[in-house]
């Protein structure tokens, strides 16, 4: 299948530009949220975007549950787009789960980024009382949002979509959130967030040989700040930056704060 179609991978921005940015979205949206920040960058840079197979318009067909009831499966997908397009040491944006997989691809292909910006991204959501680590989860709270994803989808994704967005005085961004998350198919939904909730990666933090900046809310209730203080002492070079909005999509509800955050690492 080609790759392209298969995520619905877009190029635009400076397109005879030495340098790239590949966005990766997170579970439950697709490329279009990075709309906010992307104008930004679109004059000195080309610009990758792309769909995760399960999502946006990347093709429905191409979902196997075996392939992604792992991350492994989308560090695959990313792999491959690298390879088609072949842009060498670009920078990546990863939200969420795709920055960890964006982790992962770089670890496994060294030239393929240079550098790797963090939106929201945890090695482990699970809370570890034998090492005292705090993934702001617990095996019964994870229990309960796979119950209520069988249970009633829609009901669940309208729920869900506005405790992740936060900033309850802009009910347009959880909406928006709804949109994508609510128009997933409930059964490939149930085991990407499976794959997602029960990872843990945090032996890999330490092989990551770019620098990261890691962009943490005030109040995500999907990851903590005490995971982003962790990945900042286990990632060997990296920068931890506070952005003044709560929830899971600081580009979206604060897209100004997290352009300036990258125009200063980069």
């Amino acid at each position: 299948m080609d790759v392209s179609s298969k995520n619905n991978v877009r190029v635009t921005g400076n397109l005879h530009a030495t340098e790239t940015i590949v966005f990766g979205h997170g579970f439950g949206i697709d490329q279009t949220s990075f709309s906010a920040i992307v104008p930004a960058f679109e004059d000195k840079y080309r610009i990758v975007l792309y769909d995760n197979v399960g999502g946006g318009n990347a093709d429905i067909n191409a979902f196997n549950p075996s392939r992604y009831s792992s991350l492994q499966g989308f560090v695959t997908d990313l792999e491959n787009i690298c390879n088609y397009l072949r842009f060498p040491d670009a920078i990546y944006v990863g939200h969420s789960v795709s920055g960890m997989v964006g982790l992962l691809c770089s670890i496994k292909n060294p030239s393929f980024f240079s550098k790797i910006i963090l939106l929201g991204v945890s090695p482990r959501y699970l809370d570890d009382a034998q090492t005292g680590y705090v993934g702001g989860f617990t095996q019964a709270d994870l229990d309960g949002l796979y119950a209520a994803m069988r249970s009633d989808f829609q009901a669940w994704a309208s729920g869900f979509s506005a405790l992740a967005m936060g900033n309850p005085d802009r009910p347009f961004l959880a909406e928006a959130f709804f949109q994508t998350l609510s128009a997933l198919r409930p059964d490939i939904a149930l085991i990407v967030a499976k794959a997602i909730f029960e990872s843990d990666y945090r032996k890999d933090l330490g092989k990551l040989n770019i620098p990261a900046l890691i962009i943490q809310t005030t109040n995500d209730i999907v990851v903590p700040k005490a995971v982003g203080d962790y990945m900042n002492q286990h990632i060997p070079v990296s920068r931890l930056t506070s952005i003044g909005t709560e929830g899971h999509f600081p580009h979206m509800s604060a897209p100004e704060e997290v352009i300036n955050a990258i125009l200063s690492f980069i």
